[in-house]
């Protein structure tokens, strides 16, 4: 039966590599991608599929209640899949109040106009409808030098991001338990993998490397963070649409955890024996710690593998070449997505820390 989906942040990075997997997936579905495109939305992410009669593009911002409203009345959505988010620790330190706005206030309308969409009574909806909400590790706070996240794991969040993020789980959780709106939360560890904008660590450190410039890290660089290949948590995002159970959360991980540093070496590695040998980790340049710098996440997928199946394919070692290799066969898109506004903020974020 045709599925019609509606992918919020669907020119970001996870949202346009989510794209790609359904629609090699997925034969008779319609997606409605709709995208605000800030700095990190980018168009060129979607080159190849922007003809494919599956999938519309809307340019809107989710808090636009006549804008999202109208897409519902267009098509007979299924599915809301809610990527959008301002997702950068650094920026919302900088601005909290964007955060609140698009993470938080973007949600909810999101969560009313699906509600109002889909109701056929009293607490009641269309058959085969599902909101997903795709949230974060980082909703659980530190989690200190043992143990793993689960499920259960109670919500501290450190930065207005994570904050924003955790603020918008629970009005998602409420919509289920008030309403009975059919819906799942998703919170992954970090993603990584074609089309990242190059705030997030990996894409700055491959492109710092092939551009000879310093590798900014963070106080010491013994931040452990567990690694996820995106097409990993694509494969989850589907599975859940599918077969995870109303109103559930899941956790998704790989069991990769690597500190920051161990990434950045391994890098310069790379790119130190297969294209300029004069890379070294002479480049690494340690800059004063981020504020609220949790140590430590580490994610515990037992349960999204034991009642959906679900295991990552790519372990970190082949997805770091599969990276690389991605940017260094995309160098004008790195080129389009770095110049302008770009500079201006590299240069606010690290100038004299």
């Amino acid at each position: 039966m045709s599925k019609t989906y509606l992918v919020t942040g669907g020119a970001g990075f996870i949202g346009s590599n989510f794209i790609h997997y359904l629609l090699e997936k997925h034969e008779d579905i319609l997606i409605v991608n709709v995208d605000k495109l800030t700095y990190a939305g980018n168009l060129e992410n979607l080159a190849s599929v922007m003809d494919d009669k599956r999938h519309v593009f809307v340019q809107a911002d989710i808090c636009d209640k006549e804008a999202i409203e109208k897409i519902f009345l267009s098509y007979p959505i299924d599915y809301v899949v809610n990527f959008a988010a301002e997702s950068h620790v650094d920026r919302s330190i900088k601005d909290p109040d964007v955060f609140a706005r698009t993470n938080v206030m973007g949600t909810l309308n999101l969560l009313n106009l699906a509600k109002a969409a889909w109701q056929t009574g009293d607490d009641t909806y269309r058959p085969g409808v599902k909101f997903l909400q795709v949230s974060t590790d980082e909703v659980y706070g530190d989690l200190g030098p043992e143990g793993f996240f689960t499920e259960t794991t109670p919500l501290d969040p450190h930065s207005p991001y994570s904050a924003s993020k955790a603020a918008a789980d629970l009005f998602v959780q409420a919509y289920g338990d008030t309403y009975r709106l059919p819906l799942n939360i998703t919170r992954c560890s970090n993603n990584y993998g074609p089309y990242q904008f190059p705030e997030k660590l990996i894409p700055l450190m491959i492109n710092n490397c092939l551009n000879g410039k310093e590798l900014p890290v963070y106080g010491d660089g013994m931040q452990v963070r567990d690694w996820l290949y995106v097409a990993d948590h694509c494969k989850a995002i589907d599975m859940v649409l599918q077969k995870g159970t109303s109103g559930e959360v899941y956790n998704v991980g790989g069991h990769n955890e690597r500190p920051n540093v161990f990434i950045v070496k391994s890098i310069i590695e790379y790119v130190r024996t297969t294209i300029d040998p004069t890379v070294s980790e002479a480049l690494i340049r340690h800059v004063v710690d981020r504020k609220g710098h949790d140590r430590r996440y580490g994610i515990d997928p037992q349960k999204i593998r034991d009642k959906l199946g679900w295991e990552p394919e790519i372990m970190f070692e082949d997805g770091i070449k599969l990276t690389i290799g991605w940017y260094l066969e995309n160098r004008k898109w790195m080129e389009h997505v770095t110049s302008g506004s770009y500079q201006k903020y590299y240069e606010q974020m690290y100038a004299g820390r």
